[in-house]
């Protein structure tokens, strides 16, 4: 028993100054790639696939180093760019993409907004793939000031609307952190619905002291924990607290297939004709955000997980 309590401690601290490393050259890196003025990449770029095969010829995914749990598809783009090989697997509201990065495999699930989904695809991702770890990611609201739309946000903590929290296994080396403004770590509040105004963000951020909110984390954190698979938050912030958002995002967000959404945007349009440019304004920061967040990520994945040799 003895000896197995310290291999395990031994296994516990190796994971941990892993992960603080990873995360600060992922902080480095951004750091760096703010300051020489890199533009973010608006636009995605086809890329001919190549599809892995299994014994019998069909697209196979195997097991995953990382697993990155998306809600939505304009989210995870930025990162499924960066993979190469990839092969995907599509189901009802949900999407899988494996692809390599820098020798890792990397499965990208999409799940749908909320909890619930978050879970259940989480659930089958860990169960299908034995990931050696999660990370929740996507979009978030900023609800303190010194979050600025393309912040990243390292999750320190998640709590959701009961009060319920996870803290997440991680040691931060702050001082790297506080070299780039444009990173963060701290406590991330998941809610059930889109917070939309300034009011509401302001009363959420009093309530549970959290820098930002989402709609998935928790749920993801949650899975993790009880099948004891390391689990990390990144967030890429889209709104500001004093960013107000518009009432017509909700309903396309929770549509469930493309003529859905295609239908509901263009009523939208019909009822609001000046929704137009919110729209577009919305479309060009979560594009920013997406390629941020991917770039950040990728970083992290060379430290977290061992390289490929197959």
């Amino acid at each position: 028993m003895v000896i197995r309590y310290l291999l395990q401690s031994w296994v516990e601290t190796v994971v941990r100054r892993r992960l603080q490393q990873a995360l600060t050259e992922a902080a480095q890196r951004a750091a760096q790639q703010s300051s020489c003025g890199c533009a973010p990449e608006h636009t995605r770029a086809a890329a001919i696939q190549q599809r892995p095969t299994d014994d019998k010829g069909e697209p196979s995914i195997g097991r995953a180093h990382v697993g990155v749990v998306f809600a939505l598809g304009l989210e995870a783009g930025g990162l499924e760019d960066l993979l190469s090989g990839t092969v995907t697997i599509r189901g009802h509201n949900f999407a899988l993409v494996e692809g390599g990065l820098k020798g890792r495999r990397v499965l990208v699930a999409r799940s749908g907004p909320g909890k619930a989904n978050a879970a259940k695809v989480t659930e089958a991702l860990i169960a299908g793939h034995k990931p050696l770890w999660v990370i929740s990611a996507g979009f978030a609201g900023g609800l303190d000031a010194k979050l600025q739309r393309g912040d990243v946000l390292v999750v320190e903590r998640v709590v959701d609307a009961t009060g319920a929290e996870i803290e997440v296994d991680i040691q931060l080396d702050t001082a790297a952190l506080a070299k780039n403004p444009h990173v963060h770590a701290g406590r991330l509040l998941t809610v059930e619905r889109m917070v939309r105004s300034p009011e509401q963000k302001r009363e959420l951020a009093r309530r549970f002291q959290a820098l930002a909110v989402d709609m998935e984390s928790f749920a993801v954190a949650e899975v993790c924990r009880r099948h004891n698979v390391h689990f990390l938050g990144v967030r890429a912030i889209t709104d500001t607290v004093d960013d107000p958002l518009p009432a017509d995002i909700e309903r396309l967000l929770h549509q469930r297939s493309g003529a859905a959404r295609l239908g509901a945007a263009l009523g939208t349009l019909l009822n609001r004709p000046g929704s137009a440019k919110d729209m577009w304004q919305l479309h060009q920061r979560a594009l920013m955000a997406s390629d941020r967040l991917a770039k950040f990520i990728a970083a992290l994945g060379e430290q977290l997980a061992p390289e490929s040799r197959e």
